[in-house]
Formats: structure tokens, sequence, C-alpha cells
């Protein structure tokens, strides 16, 4: 599963936005599959897994963008640590009694199907150490502003700086307006920090740049996951 892959984001946004009785249980599972294809957990159906989990105490969904050495949103186990970090990505679903994590996975079913699976971990507990929307947008400006002095300084071809651009990063009903503009912002970055590529560099400037675009690449994490928490973010202020 491409780390870029918005299964995960979706899953959290559109799961969140039922939880939260702003869309129904099929419009969510609807959106998810729109954009991975046919989706199961373990051999059950999406939304009938959701459904189940509801039953059994779902709270919330939380996004995981965790990056070697940057276990971003990941409390363990190792095994669930070590599948969400090869995927790029994964969700904790919250319950009363625990903590579930799901992984996707490409889903082959013969030649004409092509989906995913959560595979389903144990997750430790929820982690506070996250920042809050605001935080984080705070830190990606930052994380932009480093990143433009540091880049405009690395002479290359100019083919190979991609502009700011795309779509992508749209949340669900029900998330404050401030969360859907730091997750569309947040979206572009990550699709630009894809993009990039280092020919034409010398051995210096592939260093300088490589620097800049992991510190934004962490930014950029960290606003998408702060976005997709924000829908729950109020009511835990009061």
């Amino acid at each position: 599963m491409r780390p870029e892959s918005p299964v995960c984001p979706a899953l959290v946004a559109w799961g969140n936005a039922w939880l939260a009785g702003h869309v129904g249980l099929d419009e969510a599972a609807d959106h998810v599959e729109v954009v991975g294809g046919p989706a199961v957990a373990g051999e059950v159906p999406l939304r009938k897994y959701l459904a189940n989990l509801r039953v059994g105490g779902l709270r919330e969904l939380r996004l995981a963008l965790p990056a070697p050495g940057d276990p971003l949103g990941l409390s363990g186990p190792a095994s669930f640590n070590s599948a969400a970090i090869d995927a790029g990505q994964a969700v904790i679903a919250v319950l009363d009694d625990g903590n579930l994590g799901l992984v996707p996975v490409p889903d082959h079913r013969g030649s004409s199907y092509a989906g995913v699976r959560l595979e389903v971990h144990e997750s430790g507990p929820v982690r506070h150490d996250l920042p809050s929307l605001a935080e984080a947008e705070r830190d990606l400006s930052d994380a932009i502003r480093s990143a433009t002095e540091a880049l405009t300084s690395v002479e290359g071809p100019a083919q190979d700086r991609p502009e700011l651009g795309g779509r992508g990063g749209e949340l669900a009903p029900g998330y404050p307006p401030r969360a859907h503009r730091v997750s569309t912002l947040a979206t572009r970055l990550a699709a630009v920090l894809h993009l990039a590529d280092d020919r034409g560099l010398t051995s210096g400037q592939i260093a300088a740049r490589g620097a800049a675009l992991r510190e934004l690449d962490r930014a950029v994490r960290r606003a998408l996951v702060a976005a997709h928490h924000a829908i729950f973010e109020p009511l835990r202020n009061h």
C-alpha cells in the first residue's frame, strides 16, 4: 500500500463524521471505497465491520502517518508499529475496552478484483503528545518558510522543481473550516514531496534539499493527523 494512498485518511475522516452523526454509515463506507476500492477488515465488509465495532463501543478513529524513525500516532505493540510503518499509514479504532489498529494492504482476489484489506492488530493506548490543529498549522507554516529559504539556495534544473498544485485533502461534513484548510494544504504539499527528485543536483545540493524536505514531510504528516482529529477537538477542550 503506497503511503500517499488516501485510504486511512478517508476512513478516519468519514468514519468520525459518521460517529459524530454528520453522515450515515453507508455514505462513510462509500467514500472510503471510492478512494481505495472495495474494502474489508479481516474477512468482513468494511461497513459491517464498522457497525460491529460501534456495537462494541467504538468512540472515534485516529490517524497514524508514521515514517521510519518517526512513529507518528503509534503506541505499539511492535508488530502493529512495524506493519503501519511499512504501509506509511494506519487507523486506530478507539473502543471502550481497548484499541485496535487497522493497516491497509492491497487485496487482490482474481484478475478483475482490486481493493483494500485492513489487517487488524492490537493497538496501544491513544497518544496524547500529538499536536493540536493550531499547533500543527503553525508548525506547517514555519516548515514551509524554512523549506522555501533552503530550496531557493539550491540551484538545479527548473523542471525538477514541482509547483504547489493539485487537489485533495477534503475532509467530511462536520469538520471545522480550519481543519479543511490545513488538510488541503498538507495534502498538496505531500504531492509535491512525492514528485521531488534529485536529478541534476550535486551531492551537496542533494543533502541540503533532503534535509529541508524531511522537515517539511514531518510537518505535513503532523498537520494531516491534527486535521483528521479536529472533529472531536472542541469536545476535548471543554
